[in-house]
């Protein structure tokens, strides 16, 4: 899809009546240009005809957030630093945005996916693969003059990140305005789910904007702290233990202060609070119940990727009316699958899979 034809299709999901003079005055064209473009779109199967009758959309979630092209590097034996290691170097598509996009379309839901994509052969790659794995990529941009953001990780024996490396430049390129002119879809989805590699403002504007429920991936500690300010904006978060002190100040050291830390981000408004404590499990809460889930002991294969499908489960729980509990089981499970695999994403995630992991480890 063109700029010019999203912007028309934008323009027709907020009015369906409205003529083509009309549009041709808003967007500054010719009205026979308009009809050009609504004739595209028609060819395209995103207007059926006259009246500008919109395919009929099942609940969908609206992801927005980062795309990468991961290189992903395995030692062979135990990792030597500031060395020459032999192993085996893997190349797939991740960024927090579009990994979760990802599982959650492999798990079934219908899933349509904003990130920045450079004009490149990564770029082209990950945009196509996206579309053979049933994402809607209709809301994808691709800039111009810009690299598709690149994470080059090194994984230890153990198959935990020792080393990484990052080139996201092309998401300070993200401005509000993408968000805009993709306002009617947005408004309409399910719930949104946003990574903290998006823009401060880009990130506020969003929550401030919309009523829809908002489930955020915080990324980082530095990252994290971009919404320290608007936390309590978001119905859903997932911070590690190091993310959830950095945005609250508060030192945990047990279950206790767990407790106190999840009460911080409820009291601001937040409807669910799921914190990650690695091999230790997630700590949970909706200011109801509060509870600890023990992660099972596995052998993990790649880290990358585990919190990627946690909150993919978050949100699968979320759009089936799941309660926190179940969310909370649903959720560790998918990320152990993710732990399973050497990919970023486990092909063979989906919810009969997770469902026997469940029943598998006990959760």
């Amino acid at each position: 899809m063109t700029n010019r034809e999203r912007e028309i299709l934008n323009i027709v999901r907020e009015n369906p009546l409205i003529s083509q003079d009309e549009i041709a005055k808003r967007l500054g064209i010719t009205r026979s240009s308009v009809a050009v473009h609504i004739t595209n779109l028609m060819k395209k199967g995103l207007i059926l005809g006259k009246g500008y009758v919109l395919p009929q959309n099942e609940d969908y979630v609206y992801v927005i957030g980062a795309a990468n092209v991961d290189m992903l590097g395995y030692p062979k034996s135990k990792l030597k630093l500031k060395d020459s290691n032999p192993g085996n170097l893997k190349i797939s598509f991740g960024g927090v945005g579009r990994n979760i996009a990802e599982n959650l379309a492999r798990m079934g839901v219908k899933t349509k996916l904003l990130t920045l994509l450079g004009e490149d052969i990564y770029g082209r790659k990950i945009y196509d693969h996206a579309k053979k794995i049933g994402m809607d990529v209709s809301s994808v941009y691709f800039i111009e003059e810009k690299q598709t953001s690149t994470y080059i990780s090194i994984q230890d024996e153990k198959g935990d990140m020792a080393l990484a490396l990052s080139c996201m430049d092309i998401y300070d390129e993200f401005k509000v305005d993408y968000i805009k002119e993709n306002k009617g879809l947005i408004k309409n989805s399910k719930c949104i789910v946003v990574d903290t590699n998006l823009p401060e403002d880009v990130l506020k504007y969003i929550s401030e904007e919309f009523e829809v429920p908002i489930f955020l991936d915080t990324v980082s500690t530095t990252k994290a702290l971009k919404v320290k300010d608007f936390i309590g904006n978001f119905y859903c978060i997932k911070p590690n233990k190091y993310e959830a002190e950095a945005l609250t100040g508060i030192k945990i050291n047990d279950e206790k202060d767990l407790k106190i830390c999840s009460d911080y981000f409820l009291q601001r408004g937040v409807k669910r609070i799921f914190i990650s404590l690695g091999e230790d499990g997630v700590f949970y809460s909706d200011g109801r119940i509060y509870n600890l889930l023990k992660a099972p002991k596995i052998e993990a294969v790649n880290s990358n990727g585990a919190g990627d499908a946690f909150i993919a489960g978050l949100v699968f729980g979320f759009i089936n009316g799941y309660d926190i509990d179940l969310s909370a089981k649903l959720a560790m499970a998918a990320s152990i699958i993710a732990l399973k695999s050497e990919d970023t994403i486990n092909p063979n995630i989906d919810i009969d899979s997770i469902q026997s992991t469940i029943k598998e480890m006990g959760l």
